[in-house]
């Protein structure tokens, strides 16, 4: 059963150096794989949570980071993909492919993580500093308390544990309810934000304003589940149409994100094309948190395995392209193309630069895709178009002759987490709180900054629906949309089952032809085998798989999961520490 630890050390191990790598997983090692001789140095501290940048995300990353961040939303349309069309669909049940698959892969975060900080604790000699520790354990809690802000987002529960072998020795457990883990995903990323440096000397590594970032996603989140003040077991809100958030927290999302946008020196780049080329992609100055992937590695959870589901064949993609049939839906591609703009009294708008790098259109032209400069990718025309739809270009970096690293199964590019765009939308949504309008000076700088990089006009004042718009388009298909969506249903639960009912899913939309992209005269809504969304619908089933591992995750008649509360210790970090 110590597997897991031995995991972690072993990769760990795998993975140390000598000399000063740009990039902290290209690693070789030095020491014995062995637990009580690893922890011997700062350096193989560090090493130890390697592994936590890739490895353990690799499951949720291959299929679920876009599947259900992107496909629940309706970004994506995926017909044929059973890991993606239940859930743009609402049909799935206990029974579907992926979701014990997603529950394993957060938890296998949440599991190597709690070894990690296990393993650096009881194991680290004489020779390891009190500083490297400290920060070491507060990578593992980053990831962990991620991870857990995931769970809870989107089984309404979690099982919360920092022990892994007395879950392994004793995994019929009560989880614990959604506020409950929240509240554990904050602690664990406050405690990051005050122990992890504002810089780090390898690239990639979390800092501090990674946690001040992932901070103002969760506490908006908590804002939604809340009435007043810090949570304390008590101030849970139950009416999910009540239309407003708890104050304080929407003020603690403002100030992560303001200590992130002030501090941390991140900076969005010029052009938002750089955010997906191939060369500027990885660690560039927007990203605050990307998962690490090693490029030609074939080492199992090394690799970025993601764009083989995306790439729509072998010309844009190596060996291994399954997206031919997996594209942008037409909710989104019209929210591209042409935009209502209510508060610039605009009918239609091309957002034409974020559409171009996010998603492949009839003749859009593509030089990066191609290996010979004459003659560059045109989309449907170097190829055939997809018969559906427009796919999606996000991720998709052409082959090794384009590129020069990308191999099959592996492109070699690191996935987004959190990027500094993000924080800016986080900080306009903190600031807007309650009034579902805001003017203030900052938020607006923040906000026509990402526009003004994508060559839209400026906004005087934000709406709700601005923002909306604005968060989806900037951040498709980095599985972001659904949680935002779903944190808005905490408060405006109706509203989102309304909006999520009138995205004409499941619609394809090219017309062959003529190469146009609109709906069809005889589309009808809901689309093909879609389900009409309820409130349940915010939040996914347990999969059969685990309700037979641990029966106490089964529902009742009512089809909720009982819950148990978790026993929370004192506060590690005050709220002075923190600003």
């Amino acid at each position: 059963m110590k597997k897991y630890a031995i995991y972690t050390a072993a990769l760990a191990a795998l993975m140390m150096t000598t000399g000063c790598a740009d990039d902290f997983l290209e690693q070789e090692n030095t020491y014995q794989q062995n637990q009580q001789t690893f922890f011997d140095s700062n350096a193989a501290v560090a090493a130890a949570t390697s592994p936590l940048y890739s490895h353990v995300w690799y499951d949720f990353n291959d299929k679920f980071y876009y599947g259900m961040g992107d496909g629940r939303a309706n970004n994506i349309t995926a017909q044929y993909s059973d890991y993606i069309y239940p859930y743009t669909n609402f049909t799935e049940t206990s029974l579907s492919t992926g979701l014990t698959e997603a529950w394993a892969a957060l938890y296998s975060v949440v599991a190597q993580s709690n070894n990690s900080i296990k393993n650096i604790r009881d194991y680290s000699t004489a020779n390891v500093s009190e500083t490297a520790k400290t920060q070491a354990i507060a990578e593992a809690r980053f990831m962990r308390g991620t991870a857990y802000w995931y769970i809870a987002s989107l089984w309404g529960c979690a099982i919360i544990y920092d022990d892994t072998q007395q879950l392994v020795d004793n995994y019929v457990v009560y989880a614990q309810p959604q506020a409950d883990a929240m509240e554990f995903a904050i602690r664990d990323l406050e405690y990051a934000a005050v122990n992890l440096p504002a810089s780090q000397g390898d690239l990639g590594r979390v800092t501090k304003y990674s946690a001040y970032g992932m901070l103002s996603r969760v506490y908006l989140a908590m804002a939604g589940l809340t009435t007043s003040g810090r949570y304390d077991g008590t101030n849970v809100a139950t009416d999910k149409n009540r239309g407003t958030r708890n104050e304080y927290y929407l003020d603690m999302a403002k100030k992560a994100a303001e200590k992130v946008i002030n501090e941390s020196g991140a900076s969005l780049l010029s052009n938002y094309a750089d955010l997906f080329a191939a060369k500027t992609q990885n660690n560039n100055a927007e990203s605050l948190f990307q998962l690490q992937f090693l490029p030609g590695a074939d080492m199992a959870g090394a690799g970025q395995s993601m764009t083989r589901f995306l790439a729509w064949s072998t010309t844009v993609g190596d060996t291994n392209a399954w997206g031919g049939a997996t594209y942008c839906s037409w909710d989104l591609w019209r929210e591209f193309k042409e935009y209502a703009d209510a508060t610039l009294g605009v009918n239609s708008i091309d957002d034409a630069v974020r559409r171009h790098y996010s998603v492949a259109s009839y003749g859009e032209v593509y030089p990066e895709l191609s290996a010979d400069p004459q003659n560059p990718y045109i989309y449907g025309e170097t190829e055939n178009a997809s018969s559906q739809g427009a796919n999606i270009k996000k991720y998709v970096i052409g082959t090794n002759k384009v590129n020069g690293f990308s191999v099959p199964n592996n492109s070699g590019i690191n996935t987004y987490m959190l990027r500094l765009a993000e924080v800016y939308l986080n900080y306009v949504e903190a600031v807007m709180g309650n009034a579902g309008v805001t003017q203030d000076t900052k938020a607006l700088e923040c906000f026509n900054a990402i526009r003004q990089r994508a060559q839209m006009p400026v906004k005087t004042q934000v709406t709700y629906e601005d923002l909306r718009h604005e968060y989806r388009v900037e951040l498709a298909f980095e599985g972001l949309y659904w949680y935002f969506l779903i944190r808005r249903g905490y408060y405006q639960q109706q509203e989102v089952v309304n909006y999520l009912n009138n995205q004409q899913r499941n619609a394809s939309y090219y017309e062959s032809s003529t190469h146009e992209y609109k709906l069809s005269d005889t589309y009808t809504s809901p689309g093909p085998s879609v389900d009409i969304a309820t409130a349940s619908d915010l939040l996914l089933p347990m999969s059969a798989t685990d309700q037979t591992k641990n029966p106490l995750l089964k529902t009742d008649v009512n089809g909720q999961i009982t819950t148990q509360p978790y026993t929370f210790g004192e506060r590690e970090v005050t709220d002075a520490q923190l600003f």
